[in-house]
């Protein structure tokens, strides 16, 4: 499924039933449910700037 849509570097672990039809549903349900980073981080209330940032060096 996700190939056909260009992504070509992805892995996936099917639990239980793997009729193809069930896969292909749970898939469709699972690209469904990704959120983006920026999503992501309005609901961790963190500044999109700042999670993108480099991380600090740690003095050794």
């Amino acid at each position: 499924v996700v190939e056909s849509a260009g992504i070509s570097d992805i892995l996936s672990k099917s639990l239980g039933s793997t009729n193809p039809v069930n896969v292909v549903m749970a898939t469709m349900k699972a690209l469904g449910a990704l959120r983006s980073s920026q999503r992501i981080t309005e609901m961790r209330g963190v500044d999109i700037r700042r999670a993108r940032a480099e991380p600090e060096p740690v003095a050794p």
